[in-house]
């Protein structure tokens, strides 16, 4: 081998190690400089961490998928032992509040259900104990509000069901039932909602608050101008993306633990399983936000724009097409499809297995690699789009 090969050989390999050096070295000098900007804001920081805690509580405690205190009149003709019997099961299960009798005495229960004091009405007949005791059907007329679907479902469920259990309990059912079925809730047997709600506002928290303060930040060096020094220095488009990209993936992490800790001491969550899956799951999905966010960035005009464009294409389909509040199955096709590629979806899957299920890697492994190849795609579009840029200008 020639002298000069030999000499060159460690030349080479020195020169990988110090363009390495200098690419990292100038990655955290743009992350530093993020931050020290980010810092100085204080409308930036309200946005970073007041109003991802305003949603949580928001979220946690309004949306609820289990009605509950539904207004219920109930009119009876018979006022009887067994009638009076009959309408304290009524509300024994906890899930109507009776409207007094003695205010409305006066008007029908489709009046009162017309007017809004009620959201049904439960009209028992003069005759209703005669008939139950001398073995005949006694009708009892229930009118419910079919304003909204679901929860007129719900009402006429509940009803039906307690009316079974009350001539059961009085021993008014004489037929015996060949065929009973024992159900037993699994995961989540107290029915209690924040278990589902709090770990799919998570989703949503993290997936509009990083991605809109990376997509501002970038937005803002295009409106100041100081996008140009970026394009006239040697800092590459992949450098200043994952300079960006890290200063807002810190912020985003103590967003996320934040958020976690306040959940825990609200609604006392507490994980099922080993915490890696959840770990690893956030911190891709904080990239997977962050890269939205640079994308955005780097396509719009300006701030309102940006802001707009994380509103429509991040909230909505977080909130909409996650699979948050309806189940996906739900979603007609096509627009089903899209859901394929909304991340906060397969983010969901990982808190609620974490926060309920409890399967660990055997049941979102999936969802993690799906993560990681959008994250991937995003980084792309954004690099691709900023290196055009830069040639341009």
């Amino acid at each position: 081998m020639p002298l000069s090969a030999l000499c060159n050989a460690p030349r080479k390999a020195g020169s990988r190690e110090t363009k390495g050096h200098e690419e990292m070295k100038r990655i955290l000098s743009q992350c530093q400089k993020e931050l020290a900007q980010f810092q100085r804001d204080r409308l930036t920081l309200a946005l970073a961490f007041i109003l991802p805690f305003m949603t949580l509580i928001i979220f946690g405690f309004v949306i609820r998928l289990e009605s509950k205190n539904i207004p219920l009149f109930v009119q009876d003709f018979d006022i009887s032992p067994l009638s009076r019997a009959y309408t304290e099961r009524l509300f024994a299960t906890n899930q109507f509040d009776p409207i007094p009798n003695s205010k409305f005495a006066s008007q029908n229960p489709q009046g009162i259900i017309d007017q809004g004091f009620a959201k049904a009405a439960v009209v028992i007949p003069p005759d209703f104990s005669s008939r139950i005791k001398s073995g005949l059907t006694s009708n009892v007329q229930v009118l419910v509000d079919g304003t909204d679907v679901n929860n007129a479902r719900i009402i006429k469920n509940s009803i039906q069901a307690t009316t079974k259990f009350f001539l059961k309990d009085s021993g008014l059912q004489s037929s015996s039932e060949q065929v009973i079925a024992h159900i037993r809730l699994w995961f989540n047997p107290g029915r209690k909602e924040s278990l589902y709600i709090v770990p799919g506002v998570y989703a949503v928290i993290l997936w509009i608050y990083p991605s809109l303060l990376t997509a501002v930040a970038m937005v803002r060096e295009k409106e100041k101008g100081t996008i140009l020094q970026v394009y006239a220095s040697s800092l590459s488009a992949e450098e200043l993306l994952l300079g960006k990209g890290l200063a807002y993936l810190i912020i985003g992490i103590i967003e996320a633990i934040l958020i976690m800790i306040m959940s825990s001491l609200i609604w006392q969550l507490t994980l099922v399983n080993e915490p890696t899956p959840l770990l690893l799951g956030t911190l891709v999905f904080l990239i997977d936000s962050i890269m939205f966010g640079l994308l955005i960035g780097v396509r719009a005009a300006n701030q309102n724009s940006a802001v707009q464009a994380v509103a429509l294409l991040g909230f909505l389909t977080a909130l909409l097409l996650s699979g948050f509040i309806y189940p996906i199955s739900n979603i007609p096709f096509p627009l089903s499809l899209f859901s394929y590629i909304v991340p906060a979806r397969y983010y969901i899957e990982i808190t609620r297995d974490a926060y309920v299920r409890g399967t660990g890697w055997a049941g979102i492994w999936l969802s993690m690699l799906m993560l990681i190849i959008l994250g991937l795609l995003l980084f792309n579009a954004s690099r691709r789009v900023l290196k055009r840029m830069q040639l341009s200008n």
